[in-house]
């Protein structure tokens, strides 16, 4: 008789994300040294994630061929959606790149855009997921993570999101700039304004008194 019963909806718990404050996202980038080749690299591949939330998958599959320079913009096909996306060059991170191109990345052959910074001369491997990039500048400078949360580069997109939402953006563009195809993805992102949650808030006095 199983086979004759139907089968209960499962239904959709994500886990809220964990989200940077913007001060430590500033600090965290401020503590980079900007004067050596691979601070320089680092630099740009979290400006990447935090102003434009580019996967990190995607940021390590980013080709010298996907900057349109003429255009201000970086057109990659994602790997997790398989959708081809377009990010426009904002000044900050258009600057960051160009300082890597022409000061930091070594002279070799791969098409990659970041590669390692020791011979031989390399795109990163397929399952390096740059969590030490990040792990380094937070401790140098000095921010305490809180027991619990994530604070690796996946986070950086969380926060991007977040602030976005603060700002009044509309999940519909949220989820266009994260690249989501489901928009229940998104819609996470609205336990983490909180914000907006407290606006929300009924007074229960005002409920009682129309009672």
């Amino acid at each position: 008789m199983s086979l004759s019963v139907p089968k209960q909806s499962k239904y959709y718990y994500p886990a809220i994300p964990s989200t940077w404050e913007a001060d430590d996202v500033r600090l965290m980038l401020s503590a980079i040294d900007r004067g050596s080749p691979v601070g320089k690299r680092d630099y740009a591949i979290l400006l990447l994630v935090a102003k434009l939330g580019i996967r990190v998958g995607d940021v390590k599959a980013l080709r010298l061929a996907d900057l349109n320079w003429k255009d201000r913009t970086i057109t990659i096909t994602q790997g997790k959606t398989k959708v081809e996306t377009t990010y426009p060059i904002l000044h900050d991170v258009g600057w960051a790149l160009i300082d890597y191109l022409q000061n930091a990345r070594p002279a070799c052959e791969t098409t990659y855009l970041f590669v390692r910074m020791y011979a031989p001369y390399q795109a990163f491997g397929e399952n390096a997921n740059l969590h030490n990039i990040i792990t380094k500048y937070t401790r140098q400078a000095g921010i305490k993570v809180p027991r619990g949360k994530r604070h690796g580069l996946h986070s950086l997109r969380h926060s991007l999101a977040s602030t976005l939402l603060e700002q009044g953006s509309s999940l519909a563009v949220i989820s266009e700039i994260l690249g989501h195809v489901d928009s229940r993805s998104t819609s996470i992102y609205l336990h983490t304004d909180m914000n907006g949650l407290k606006s929300c808030a009924v007074d229960p006095e005002e409920v009682f008194q129309n009672v």
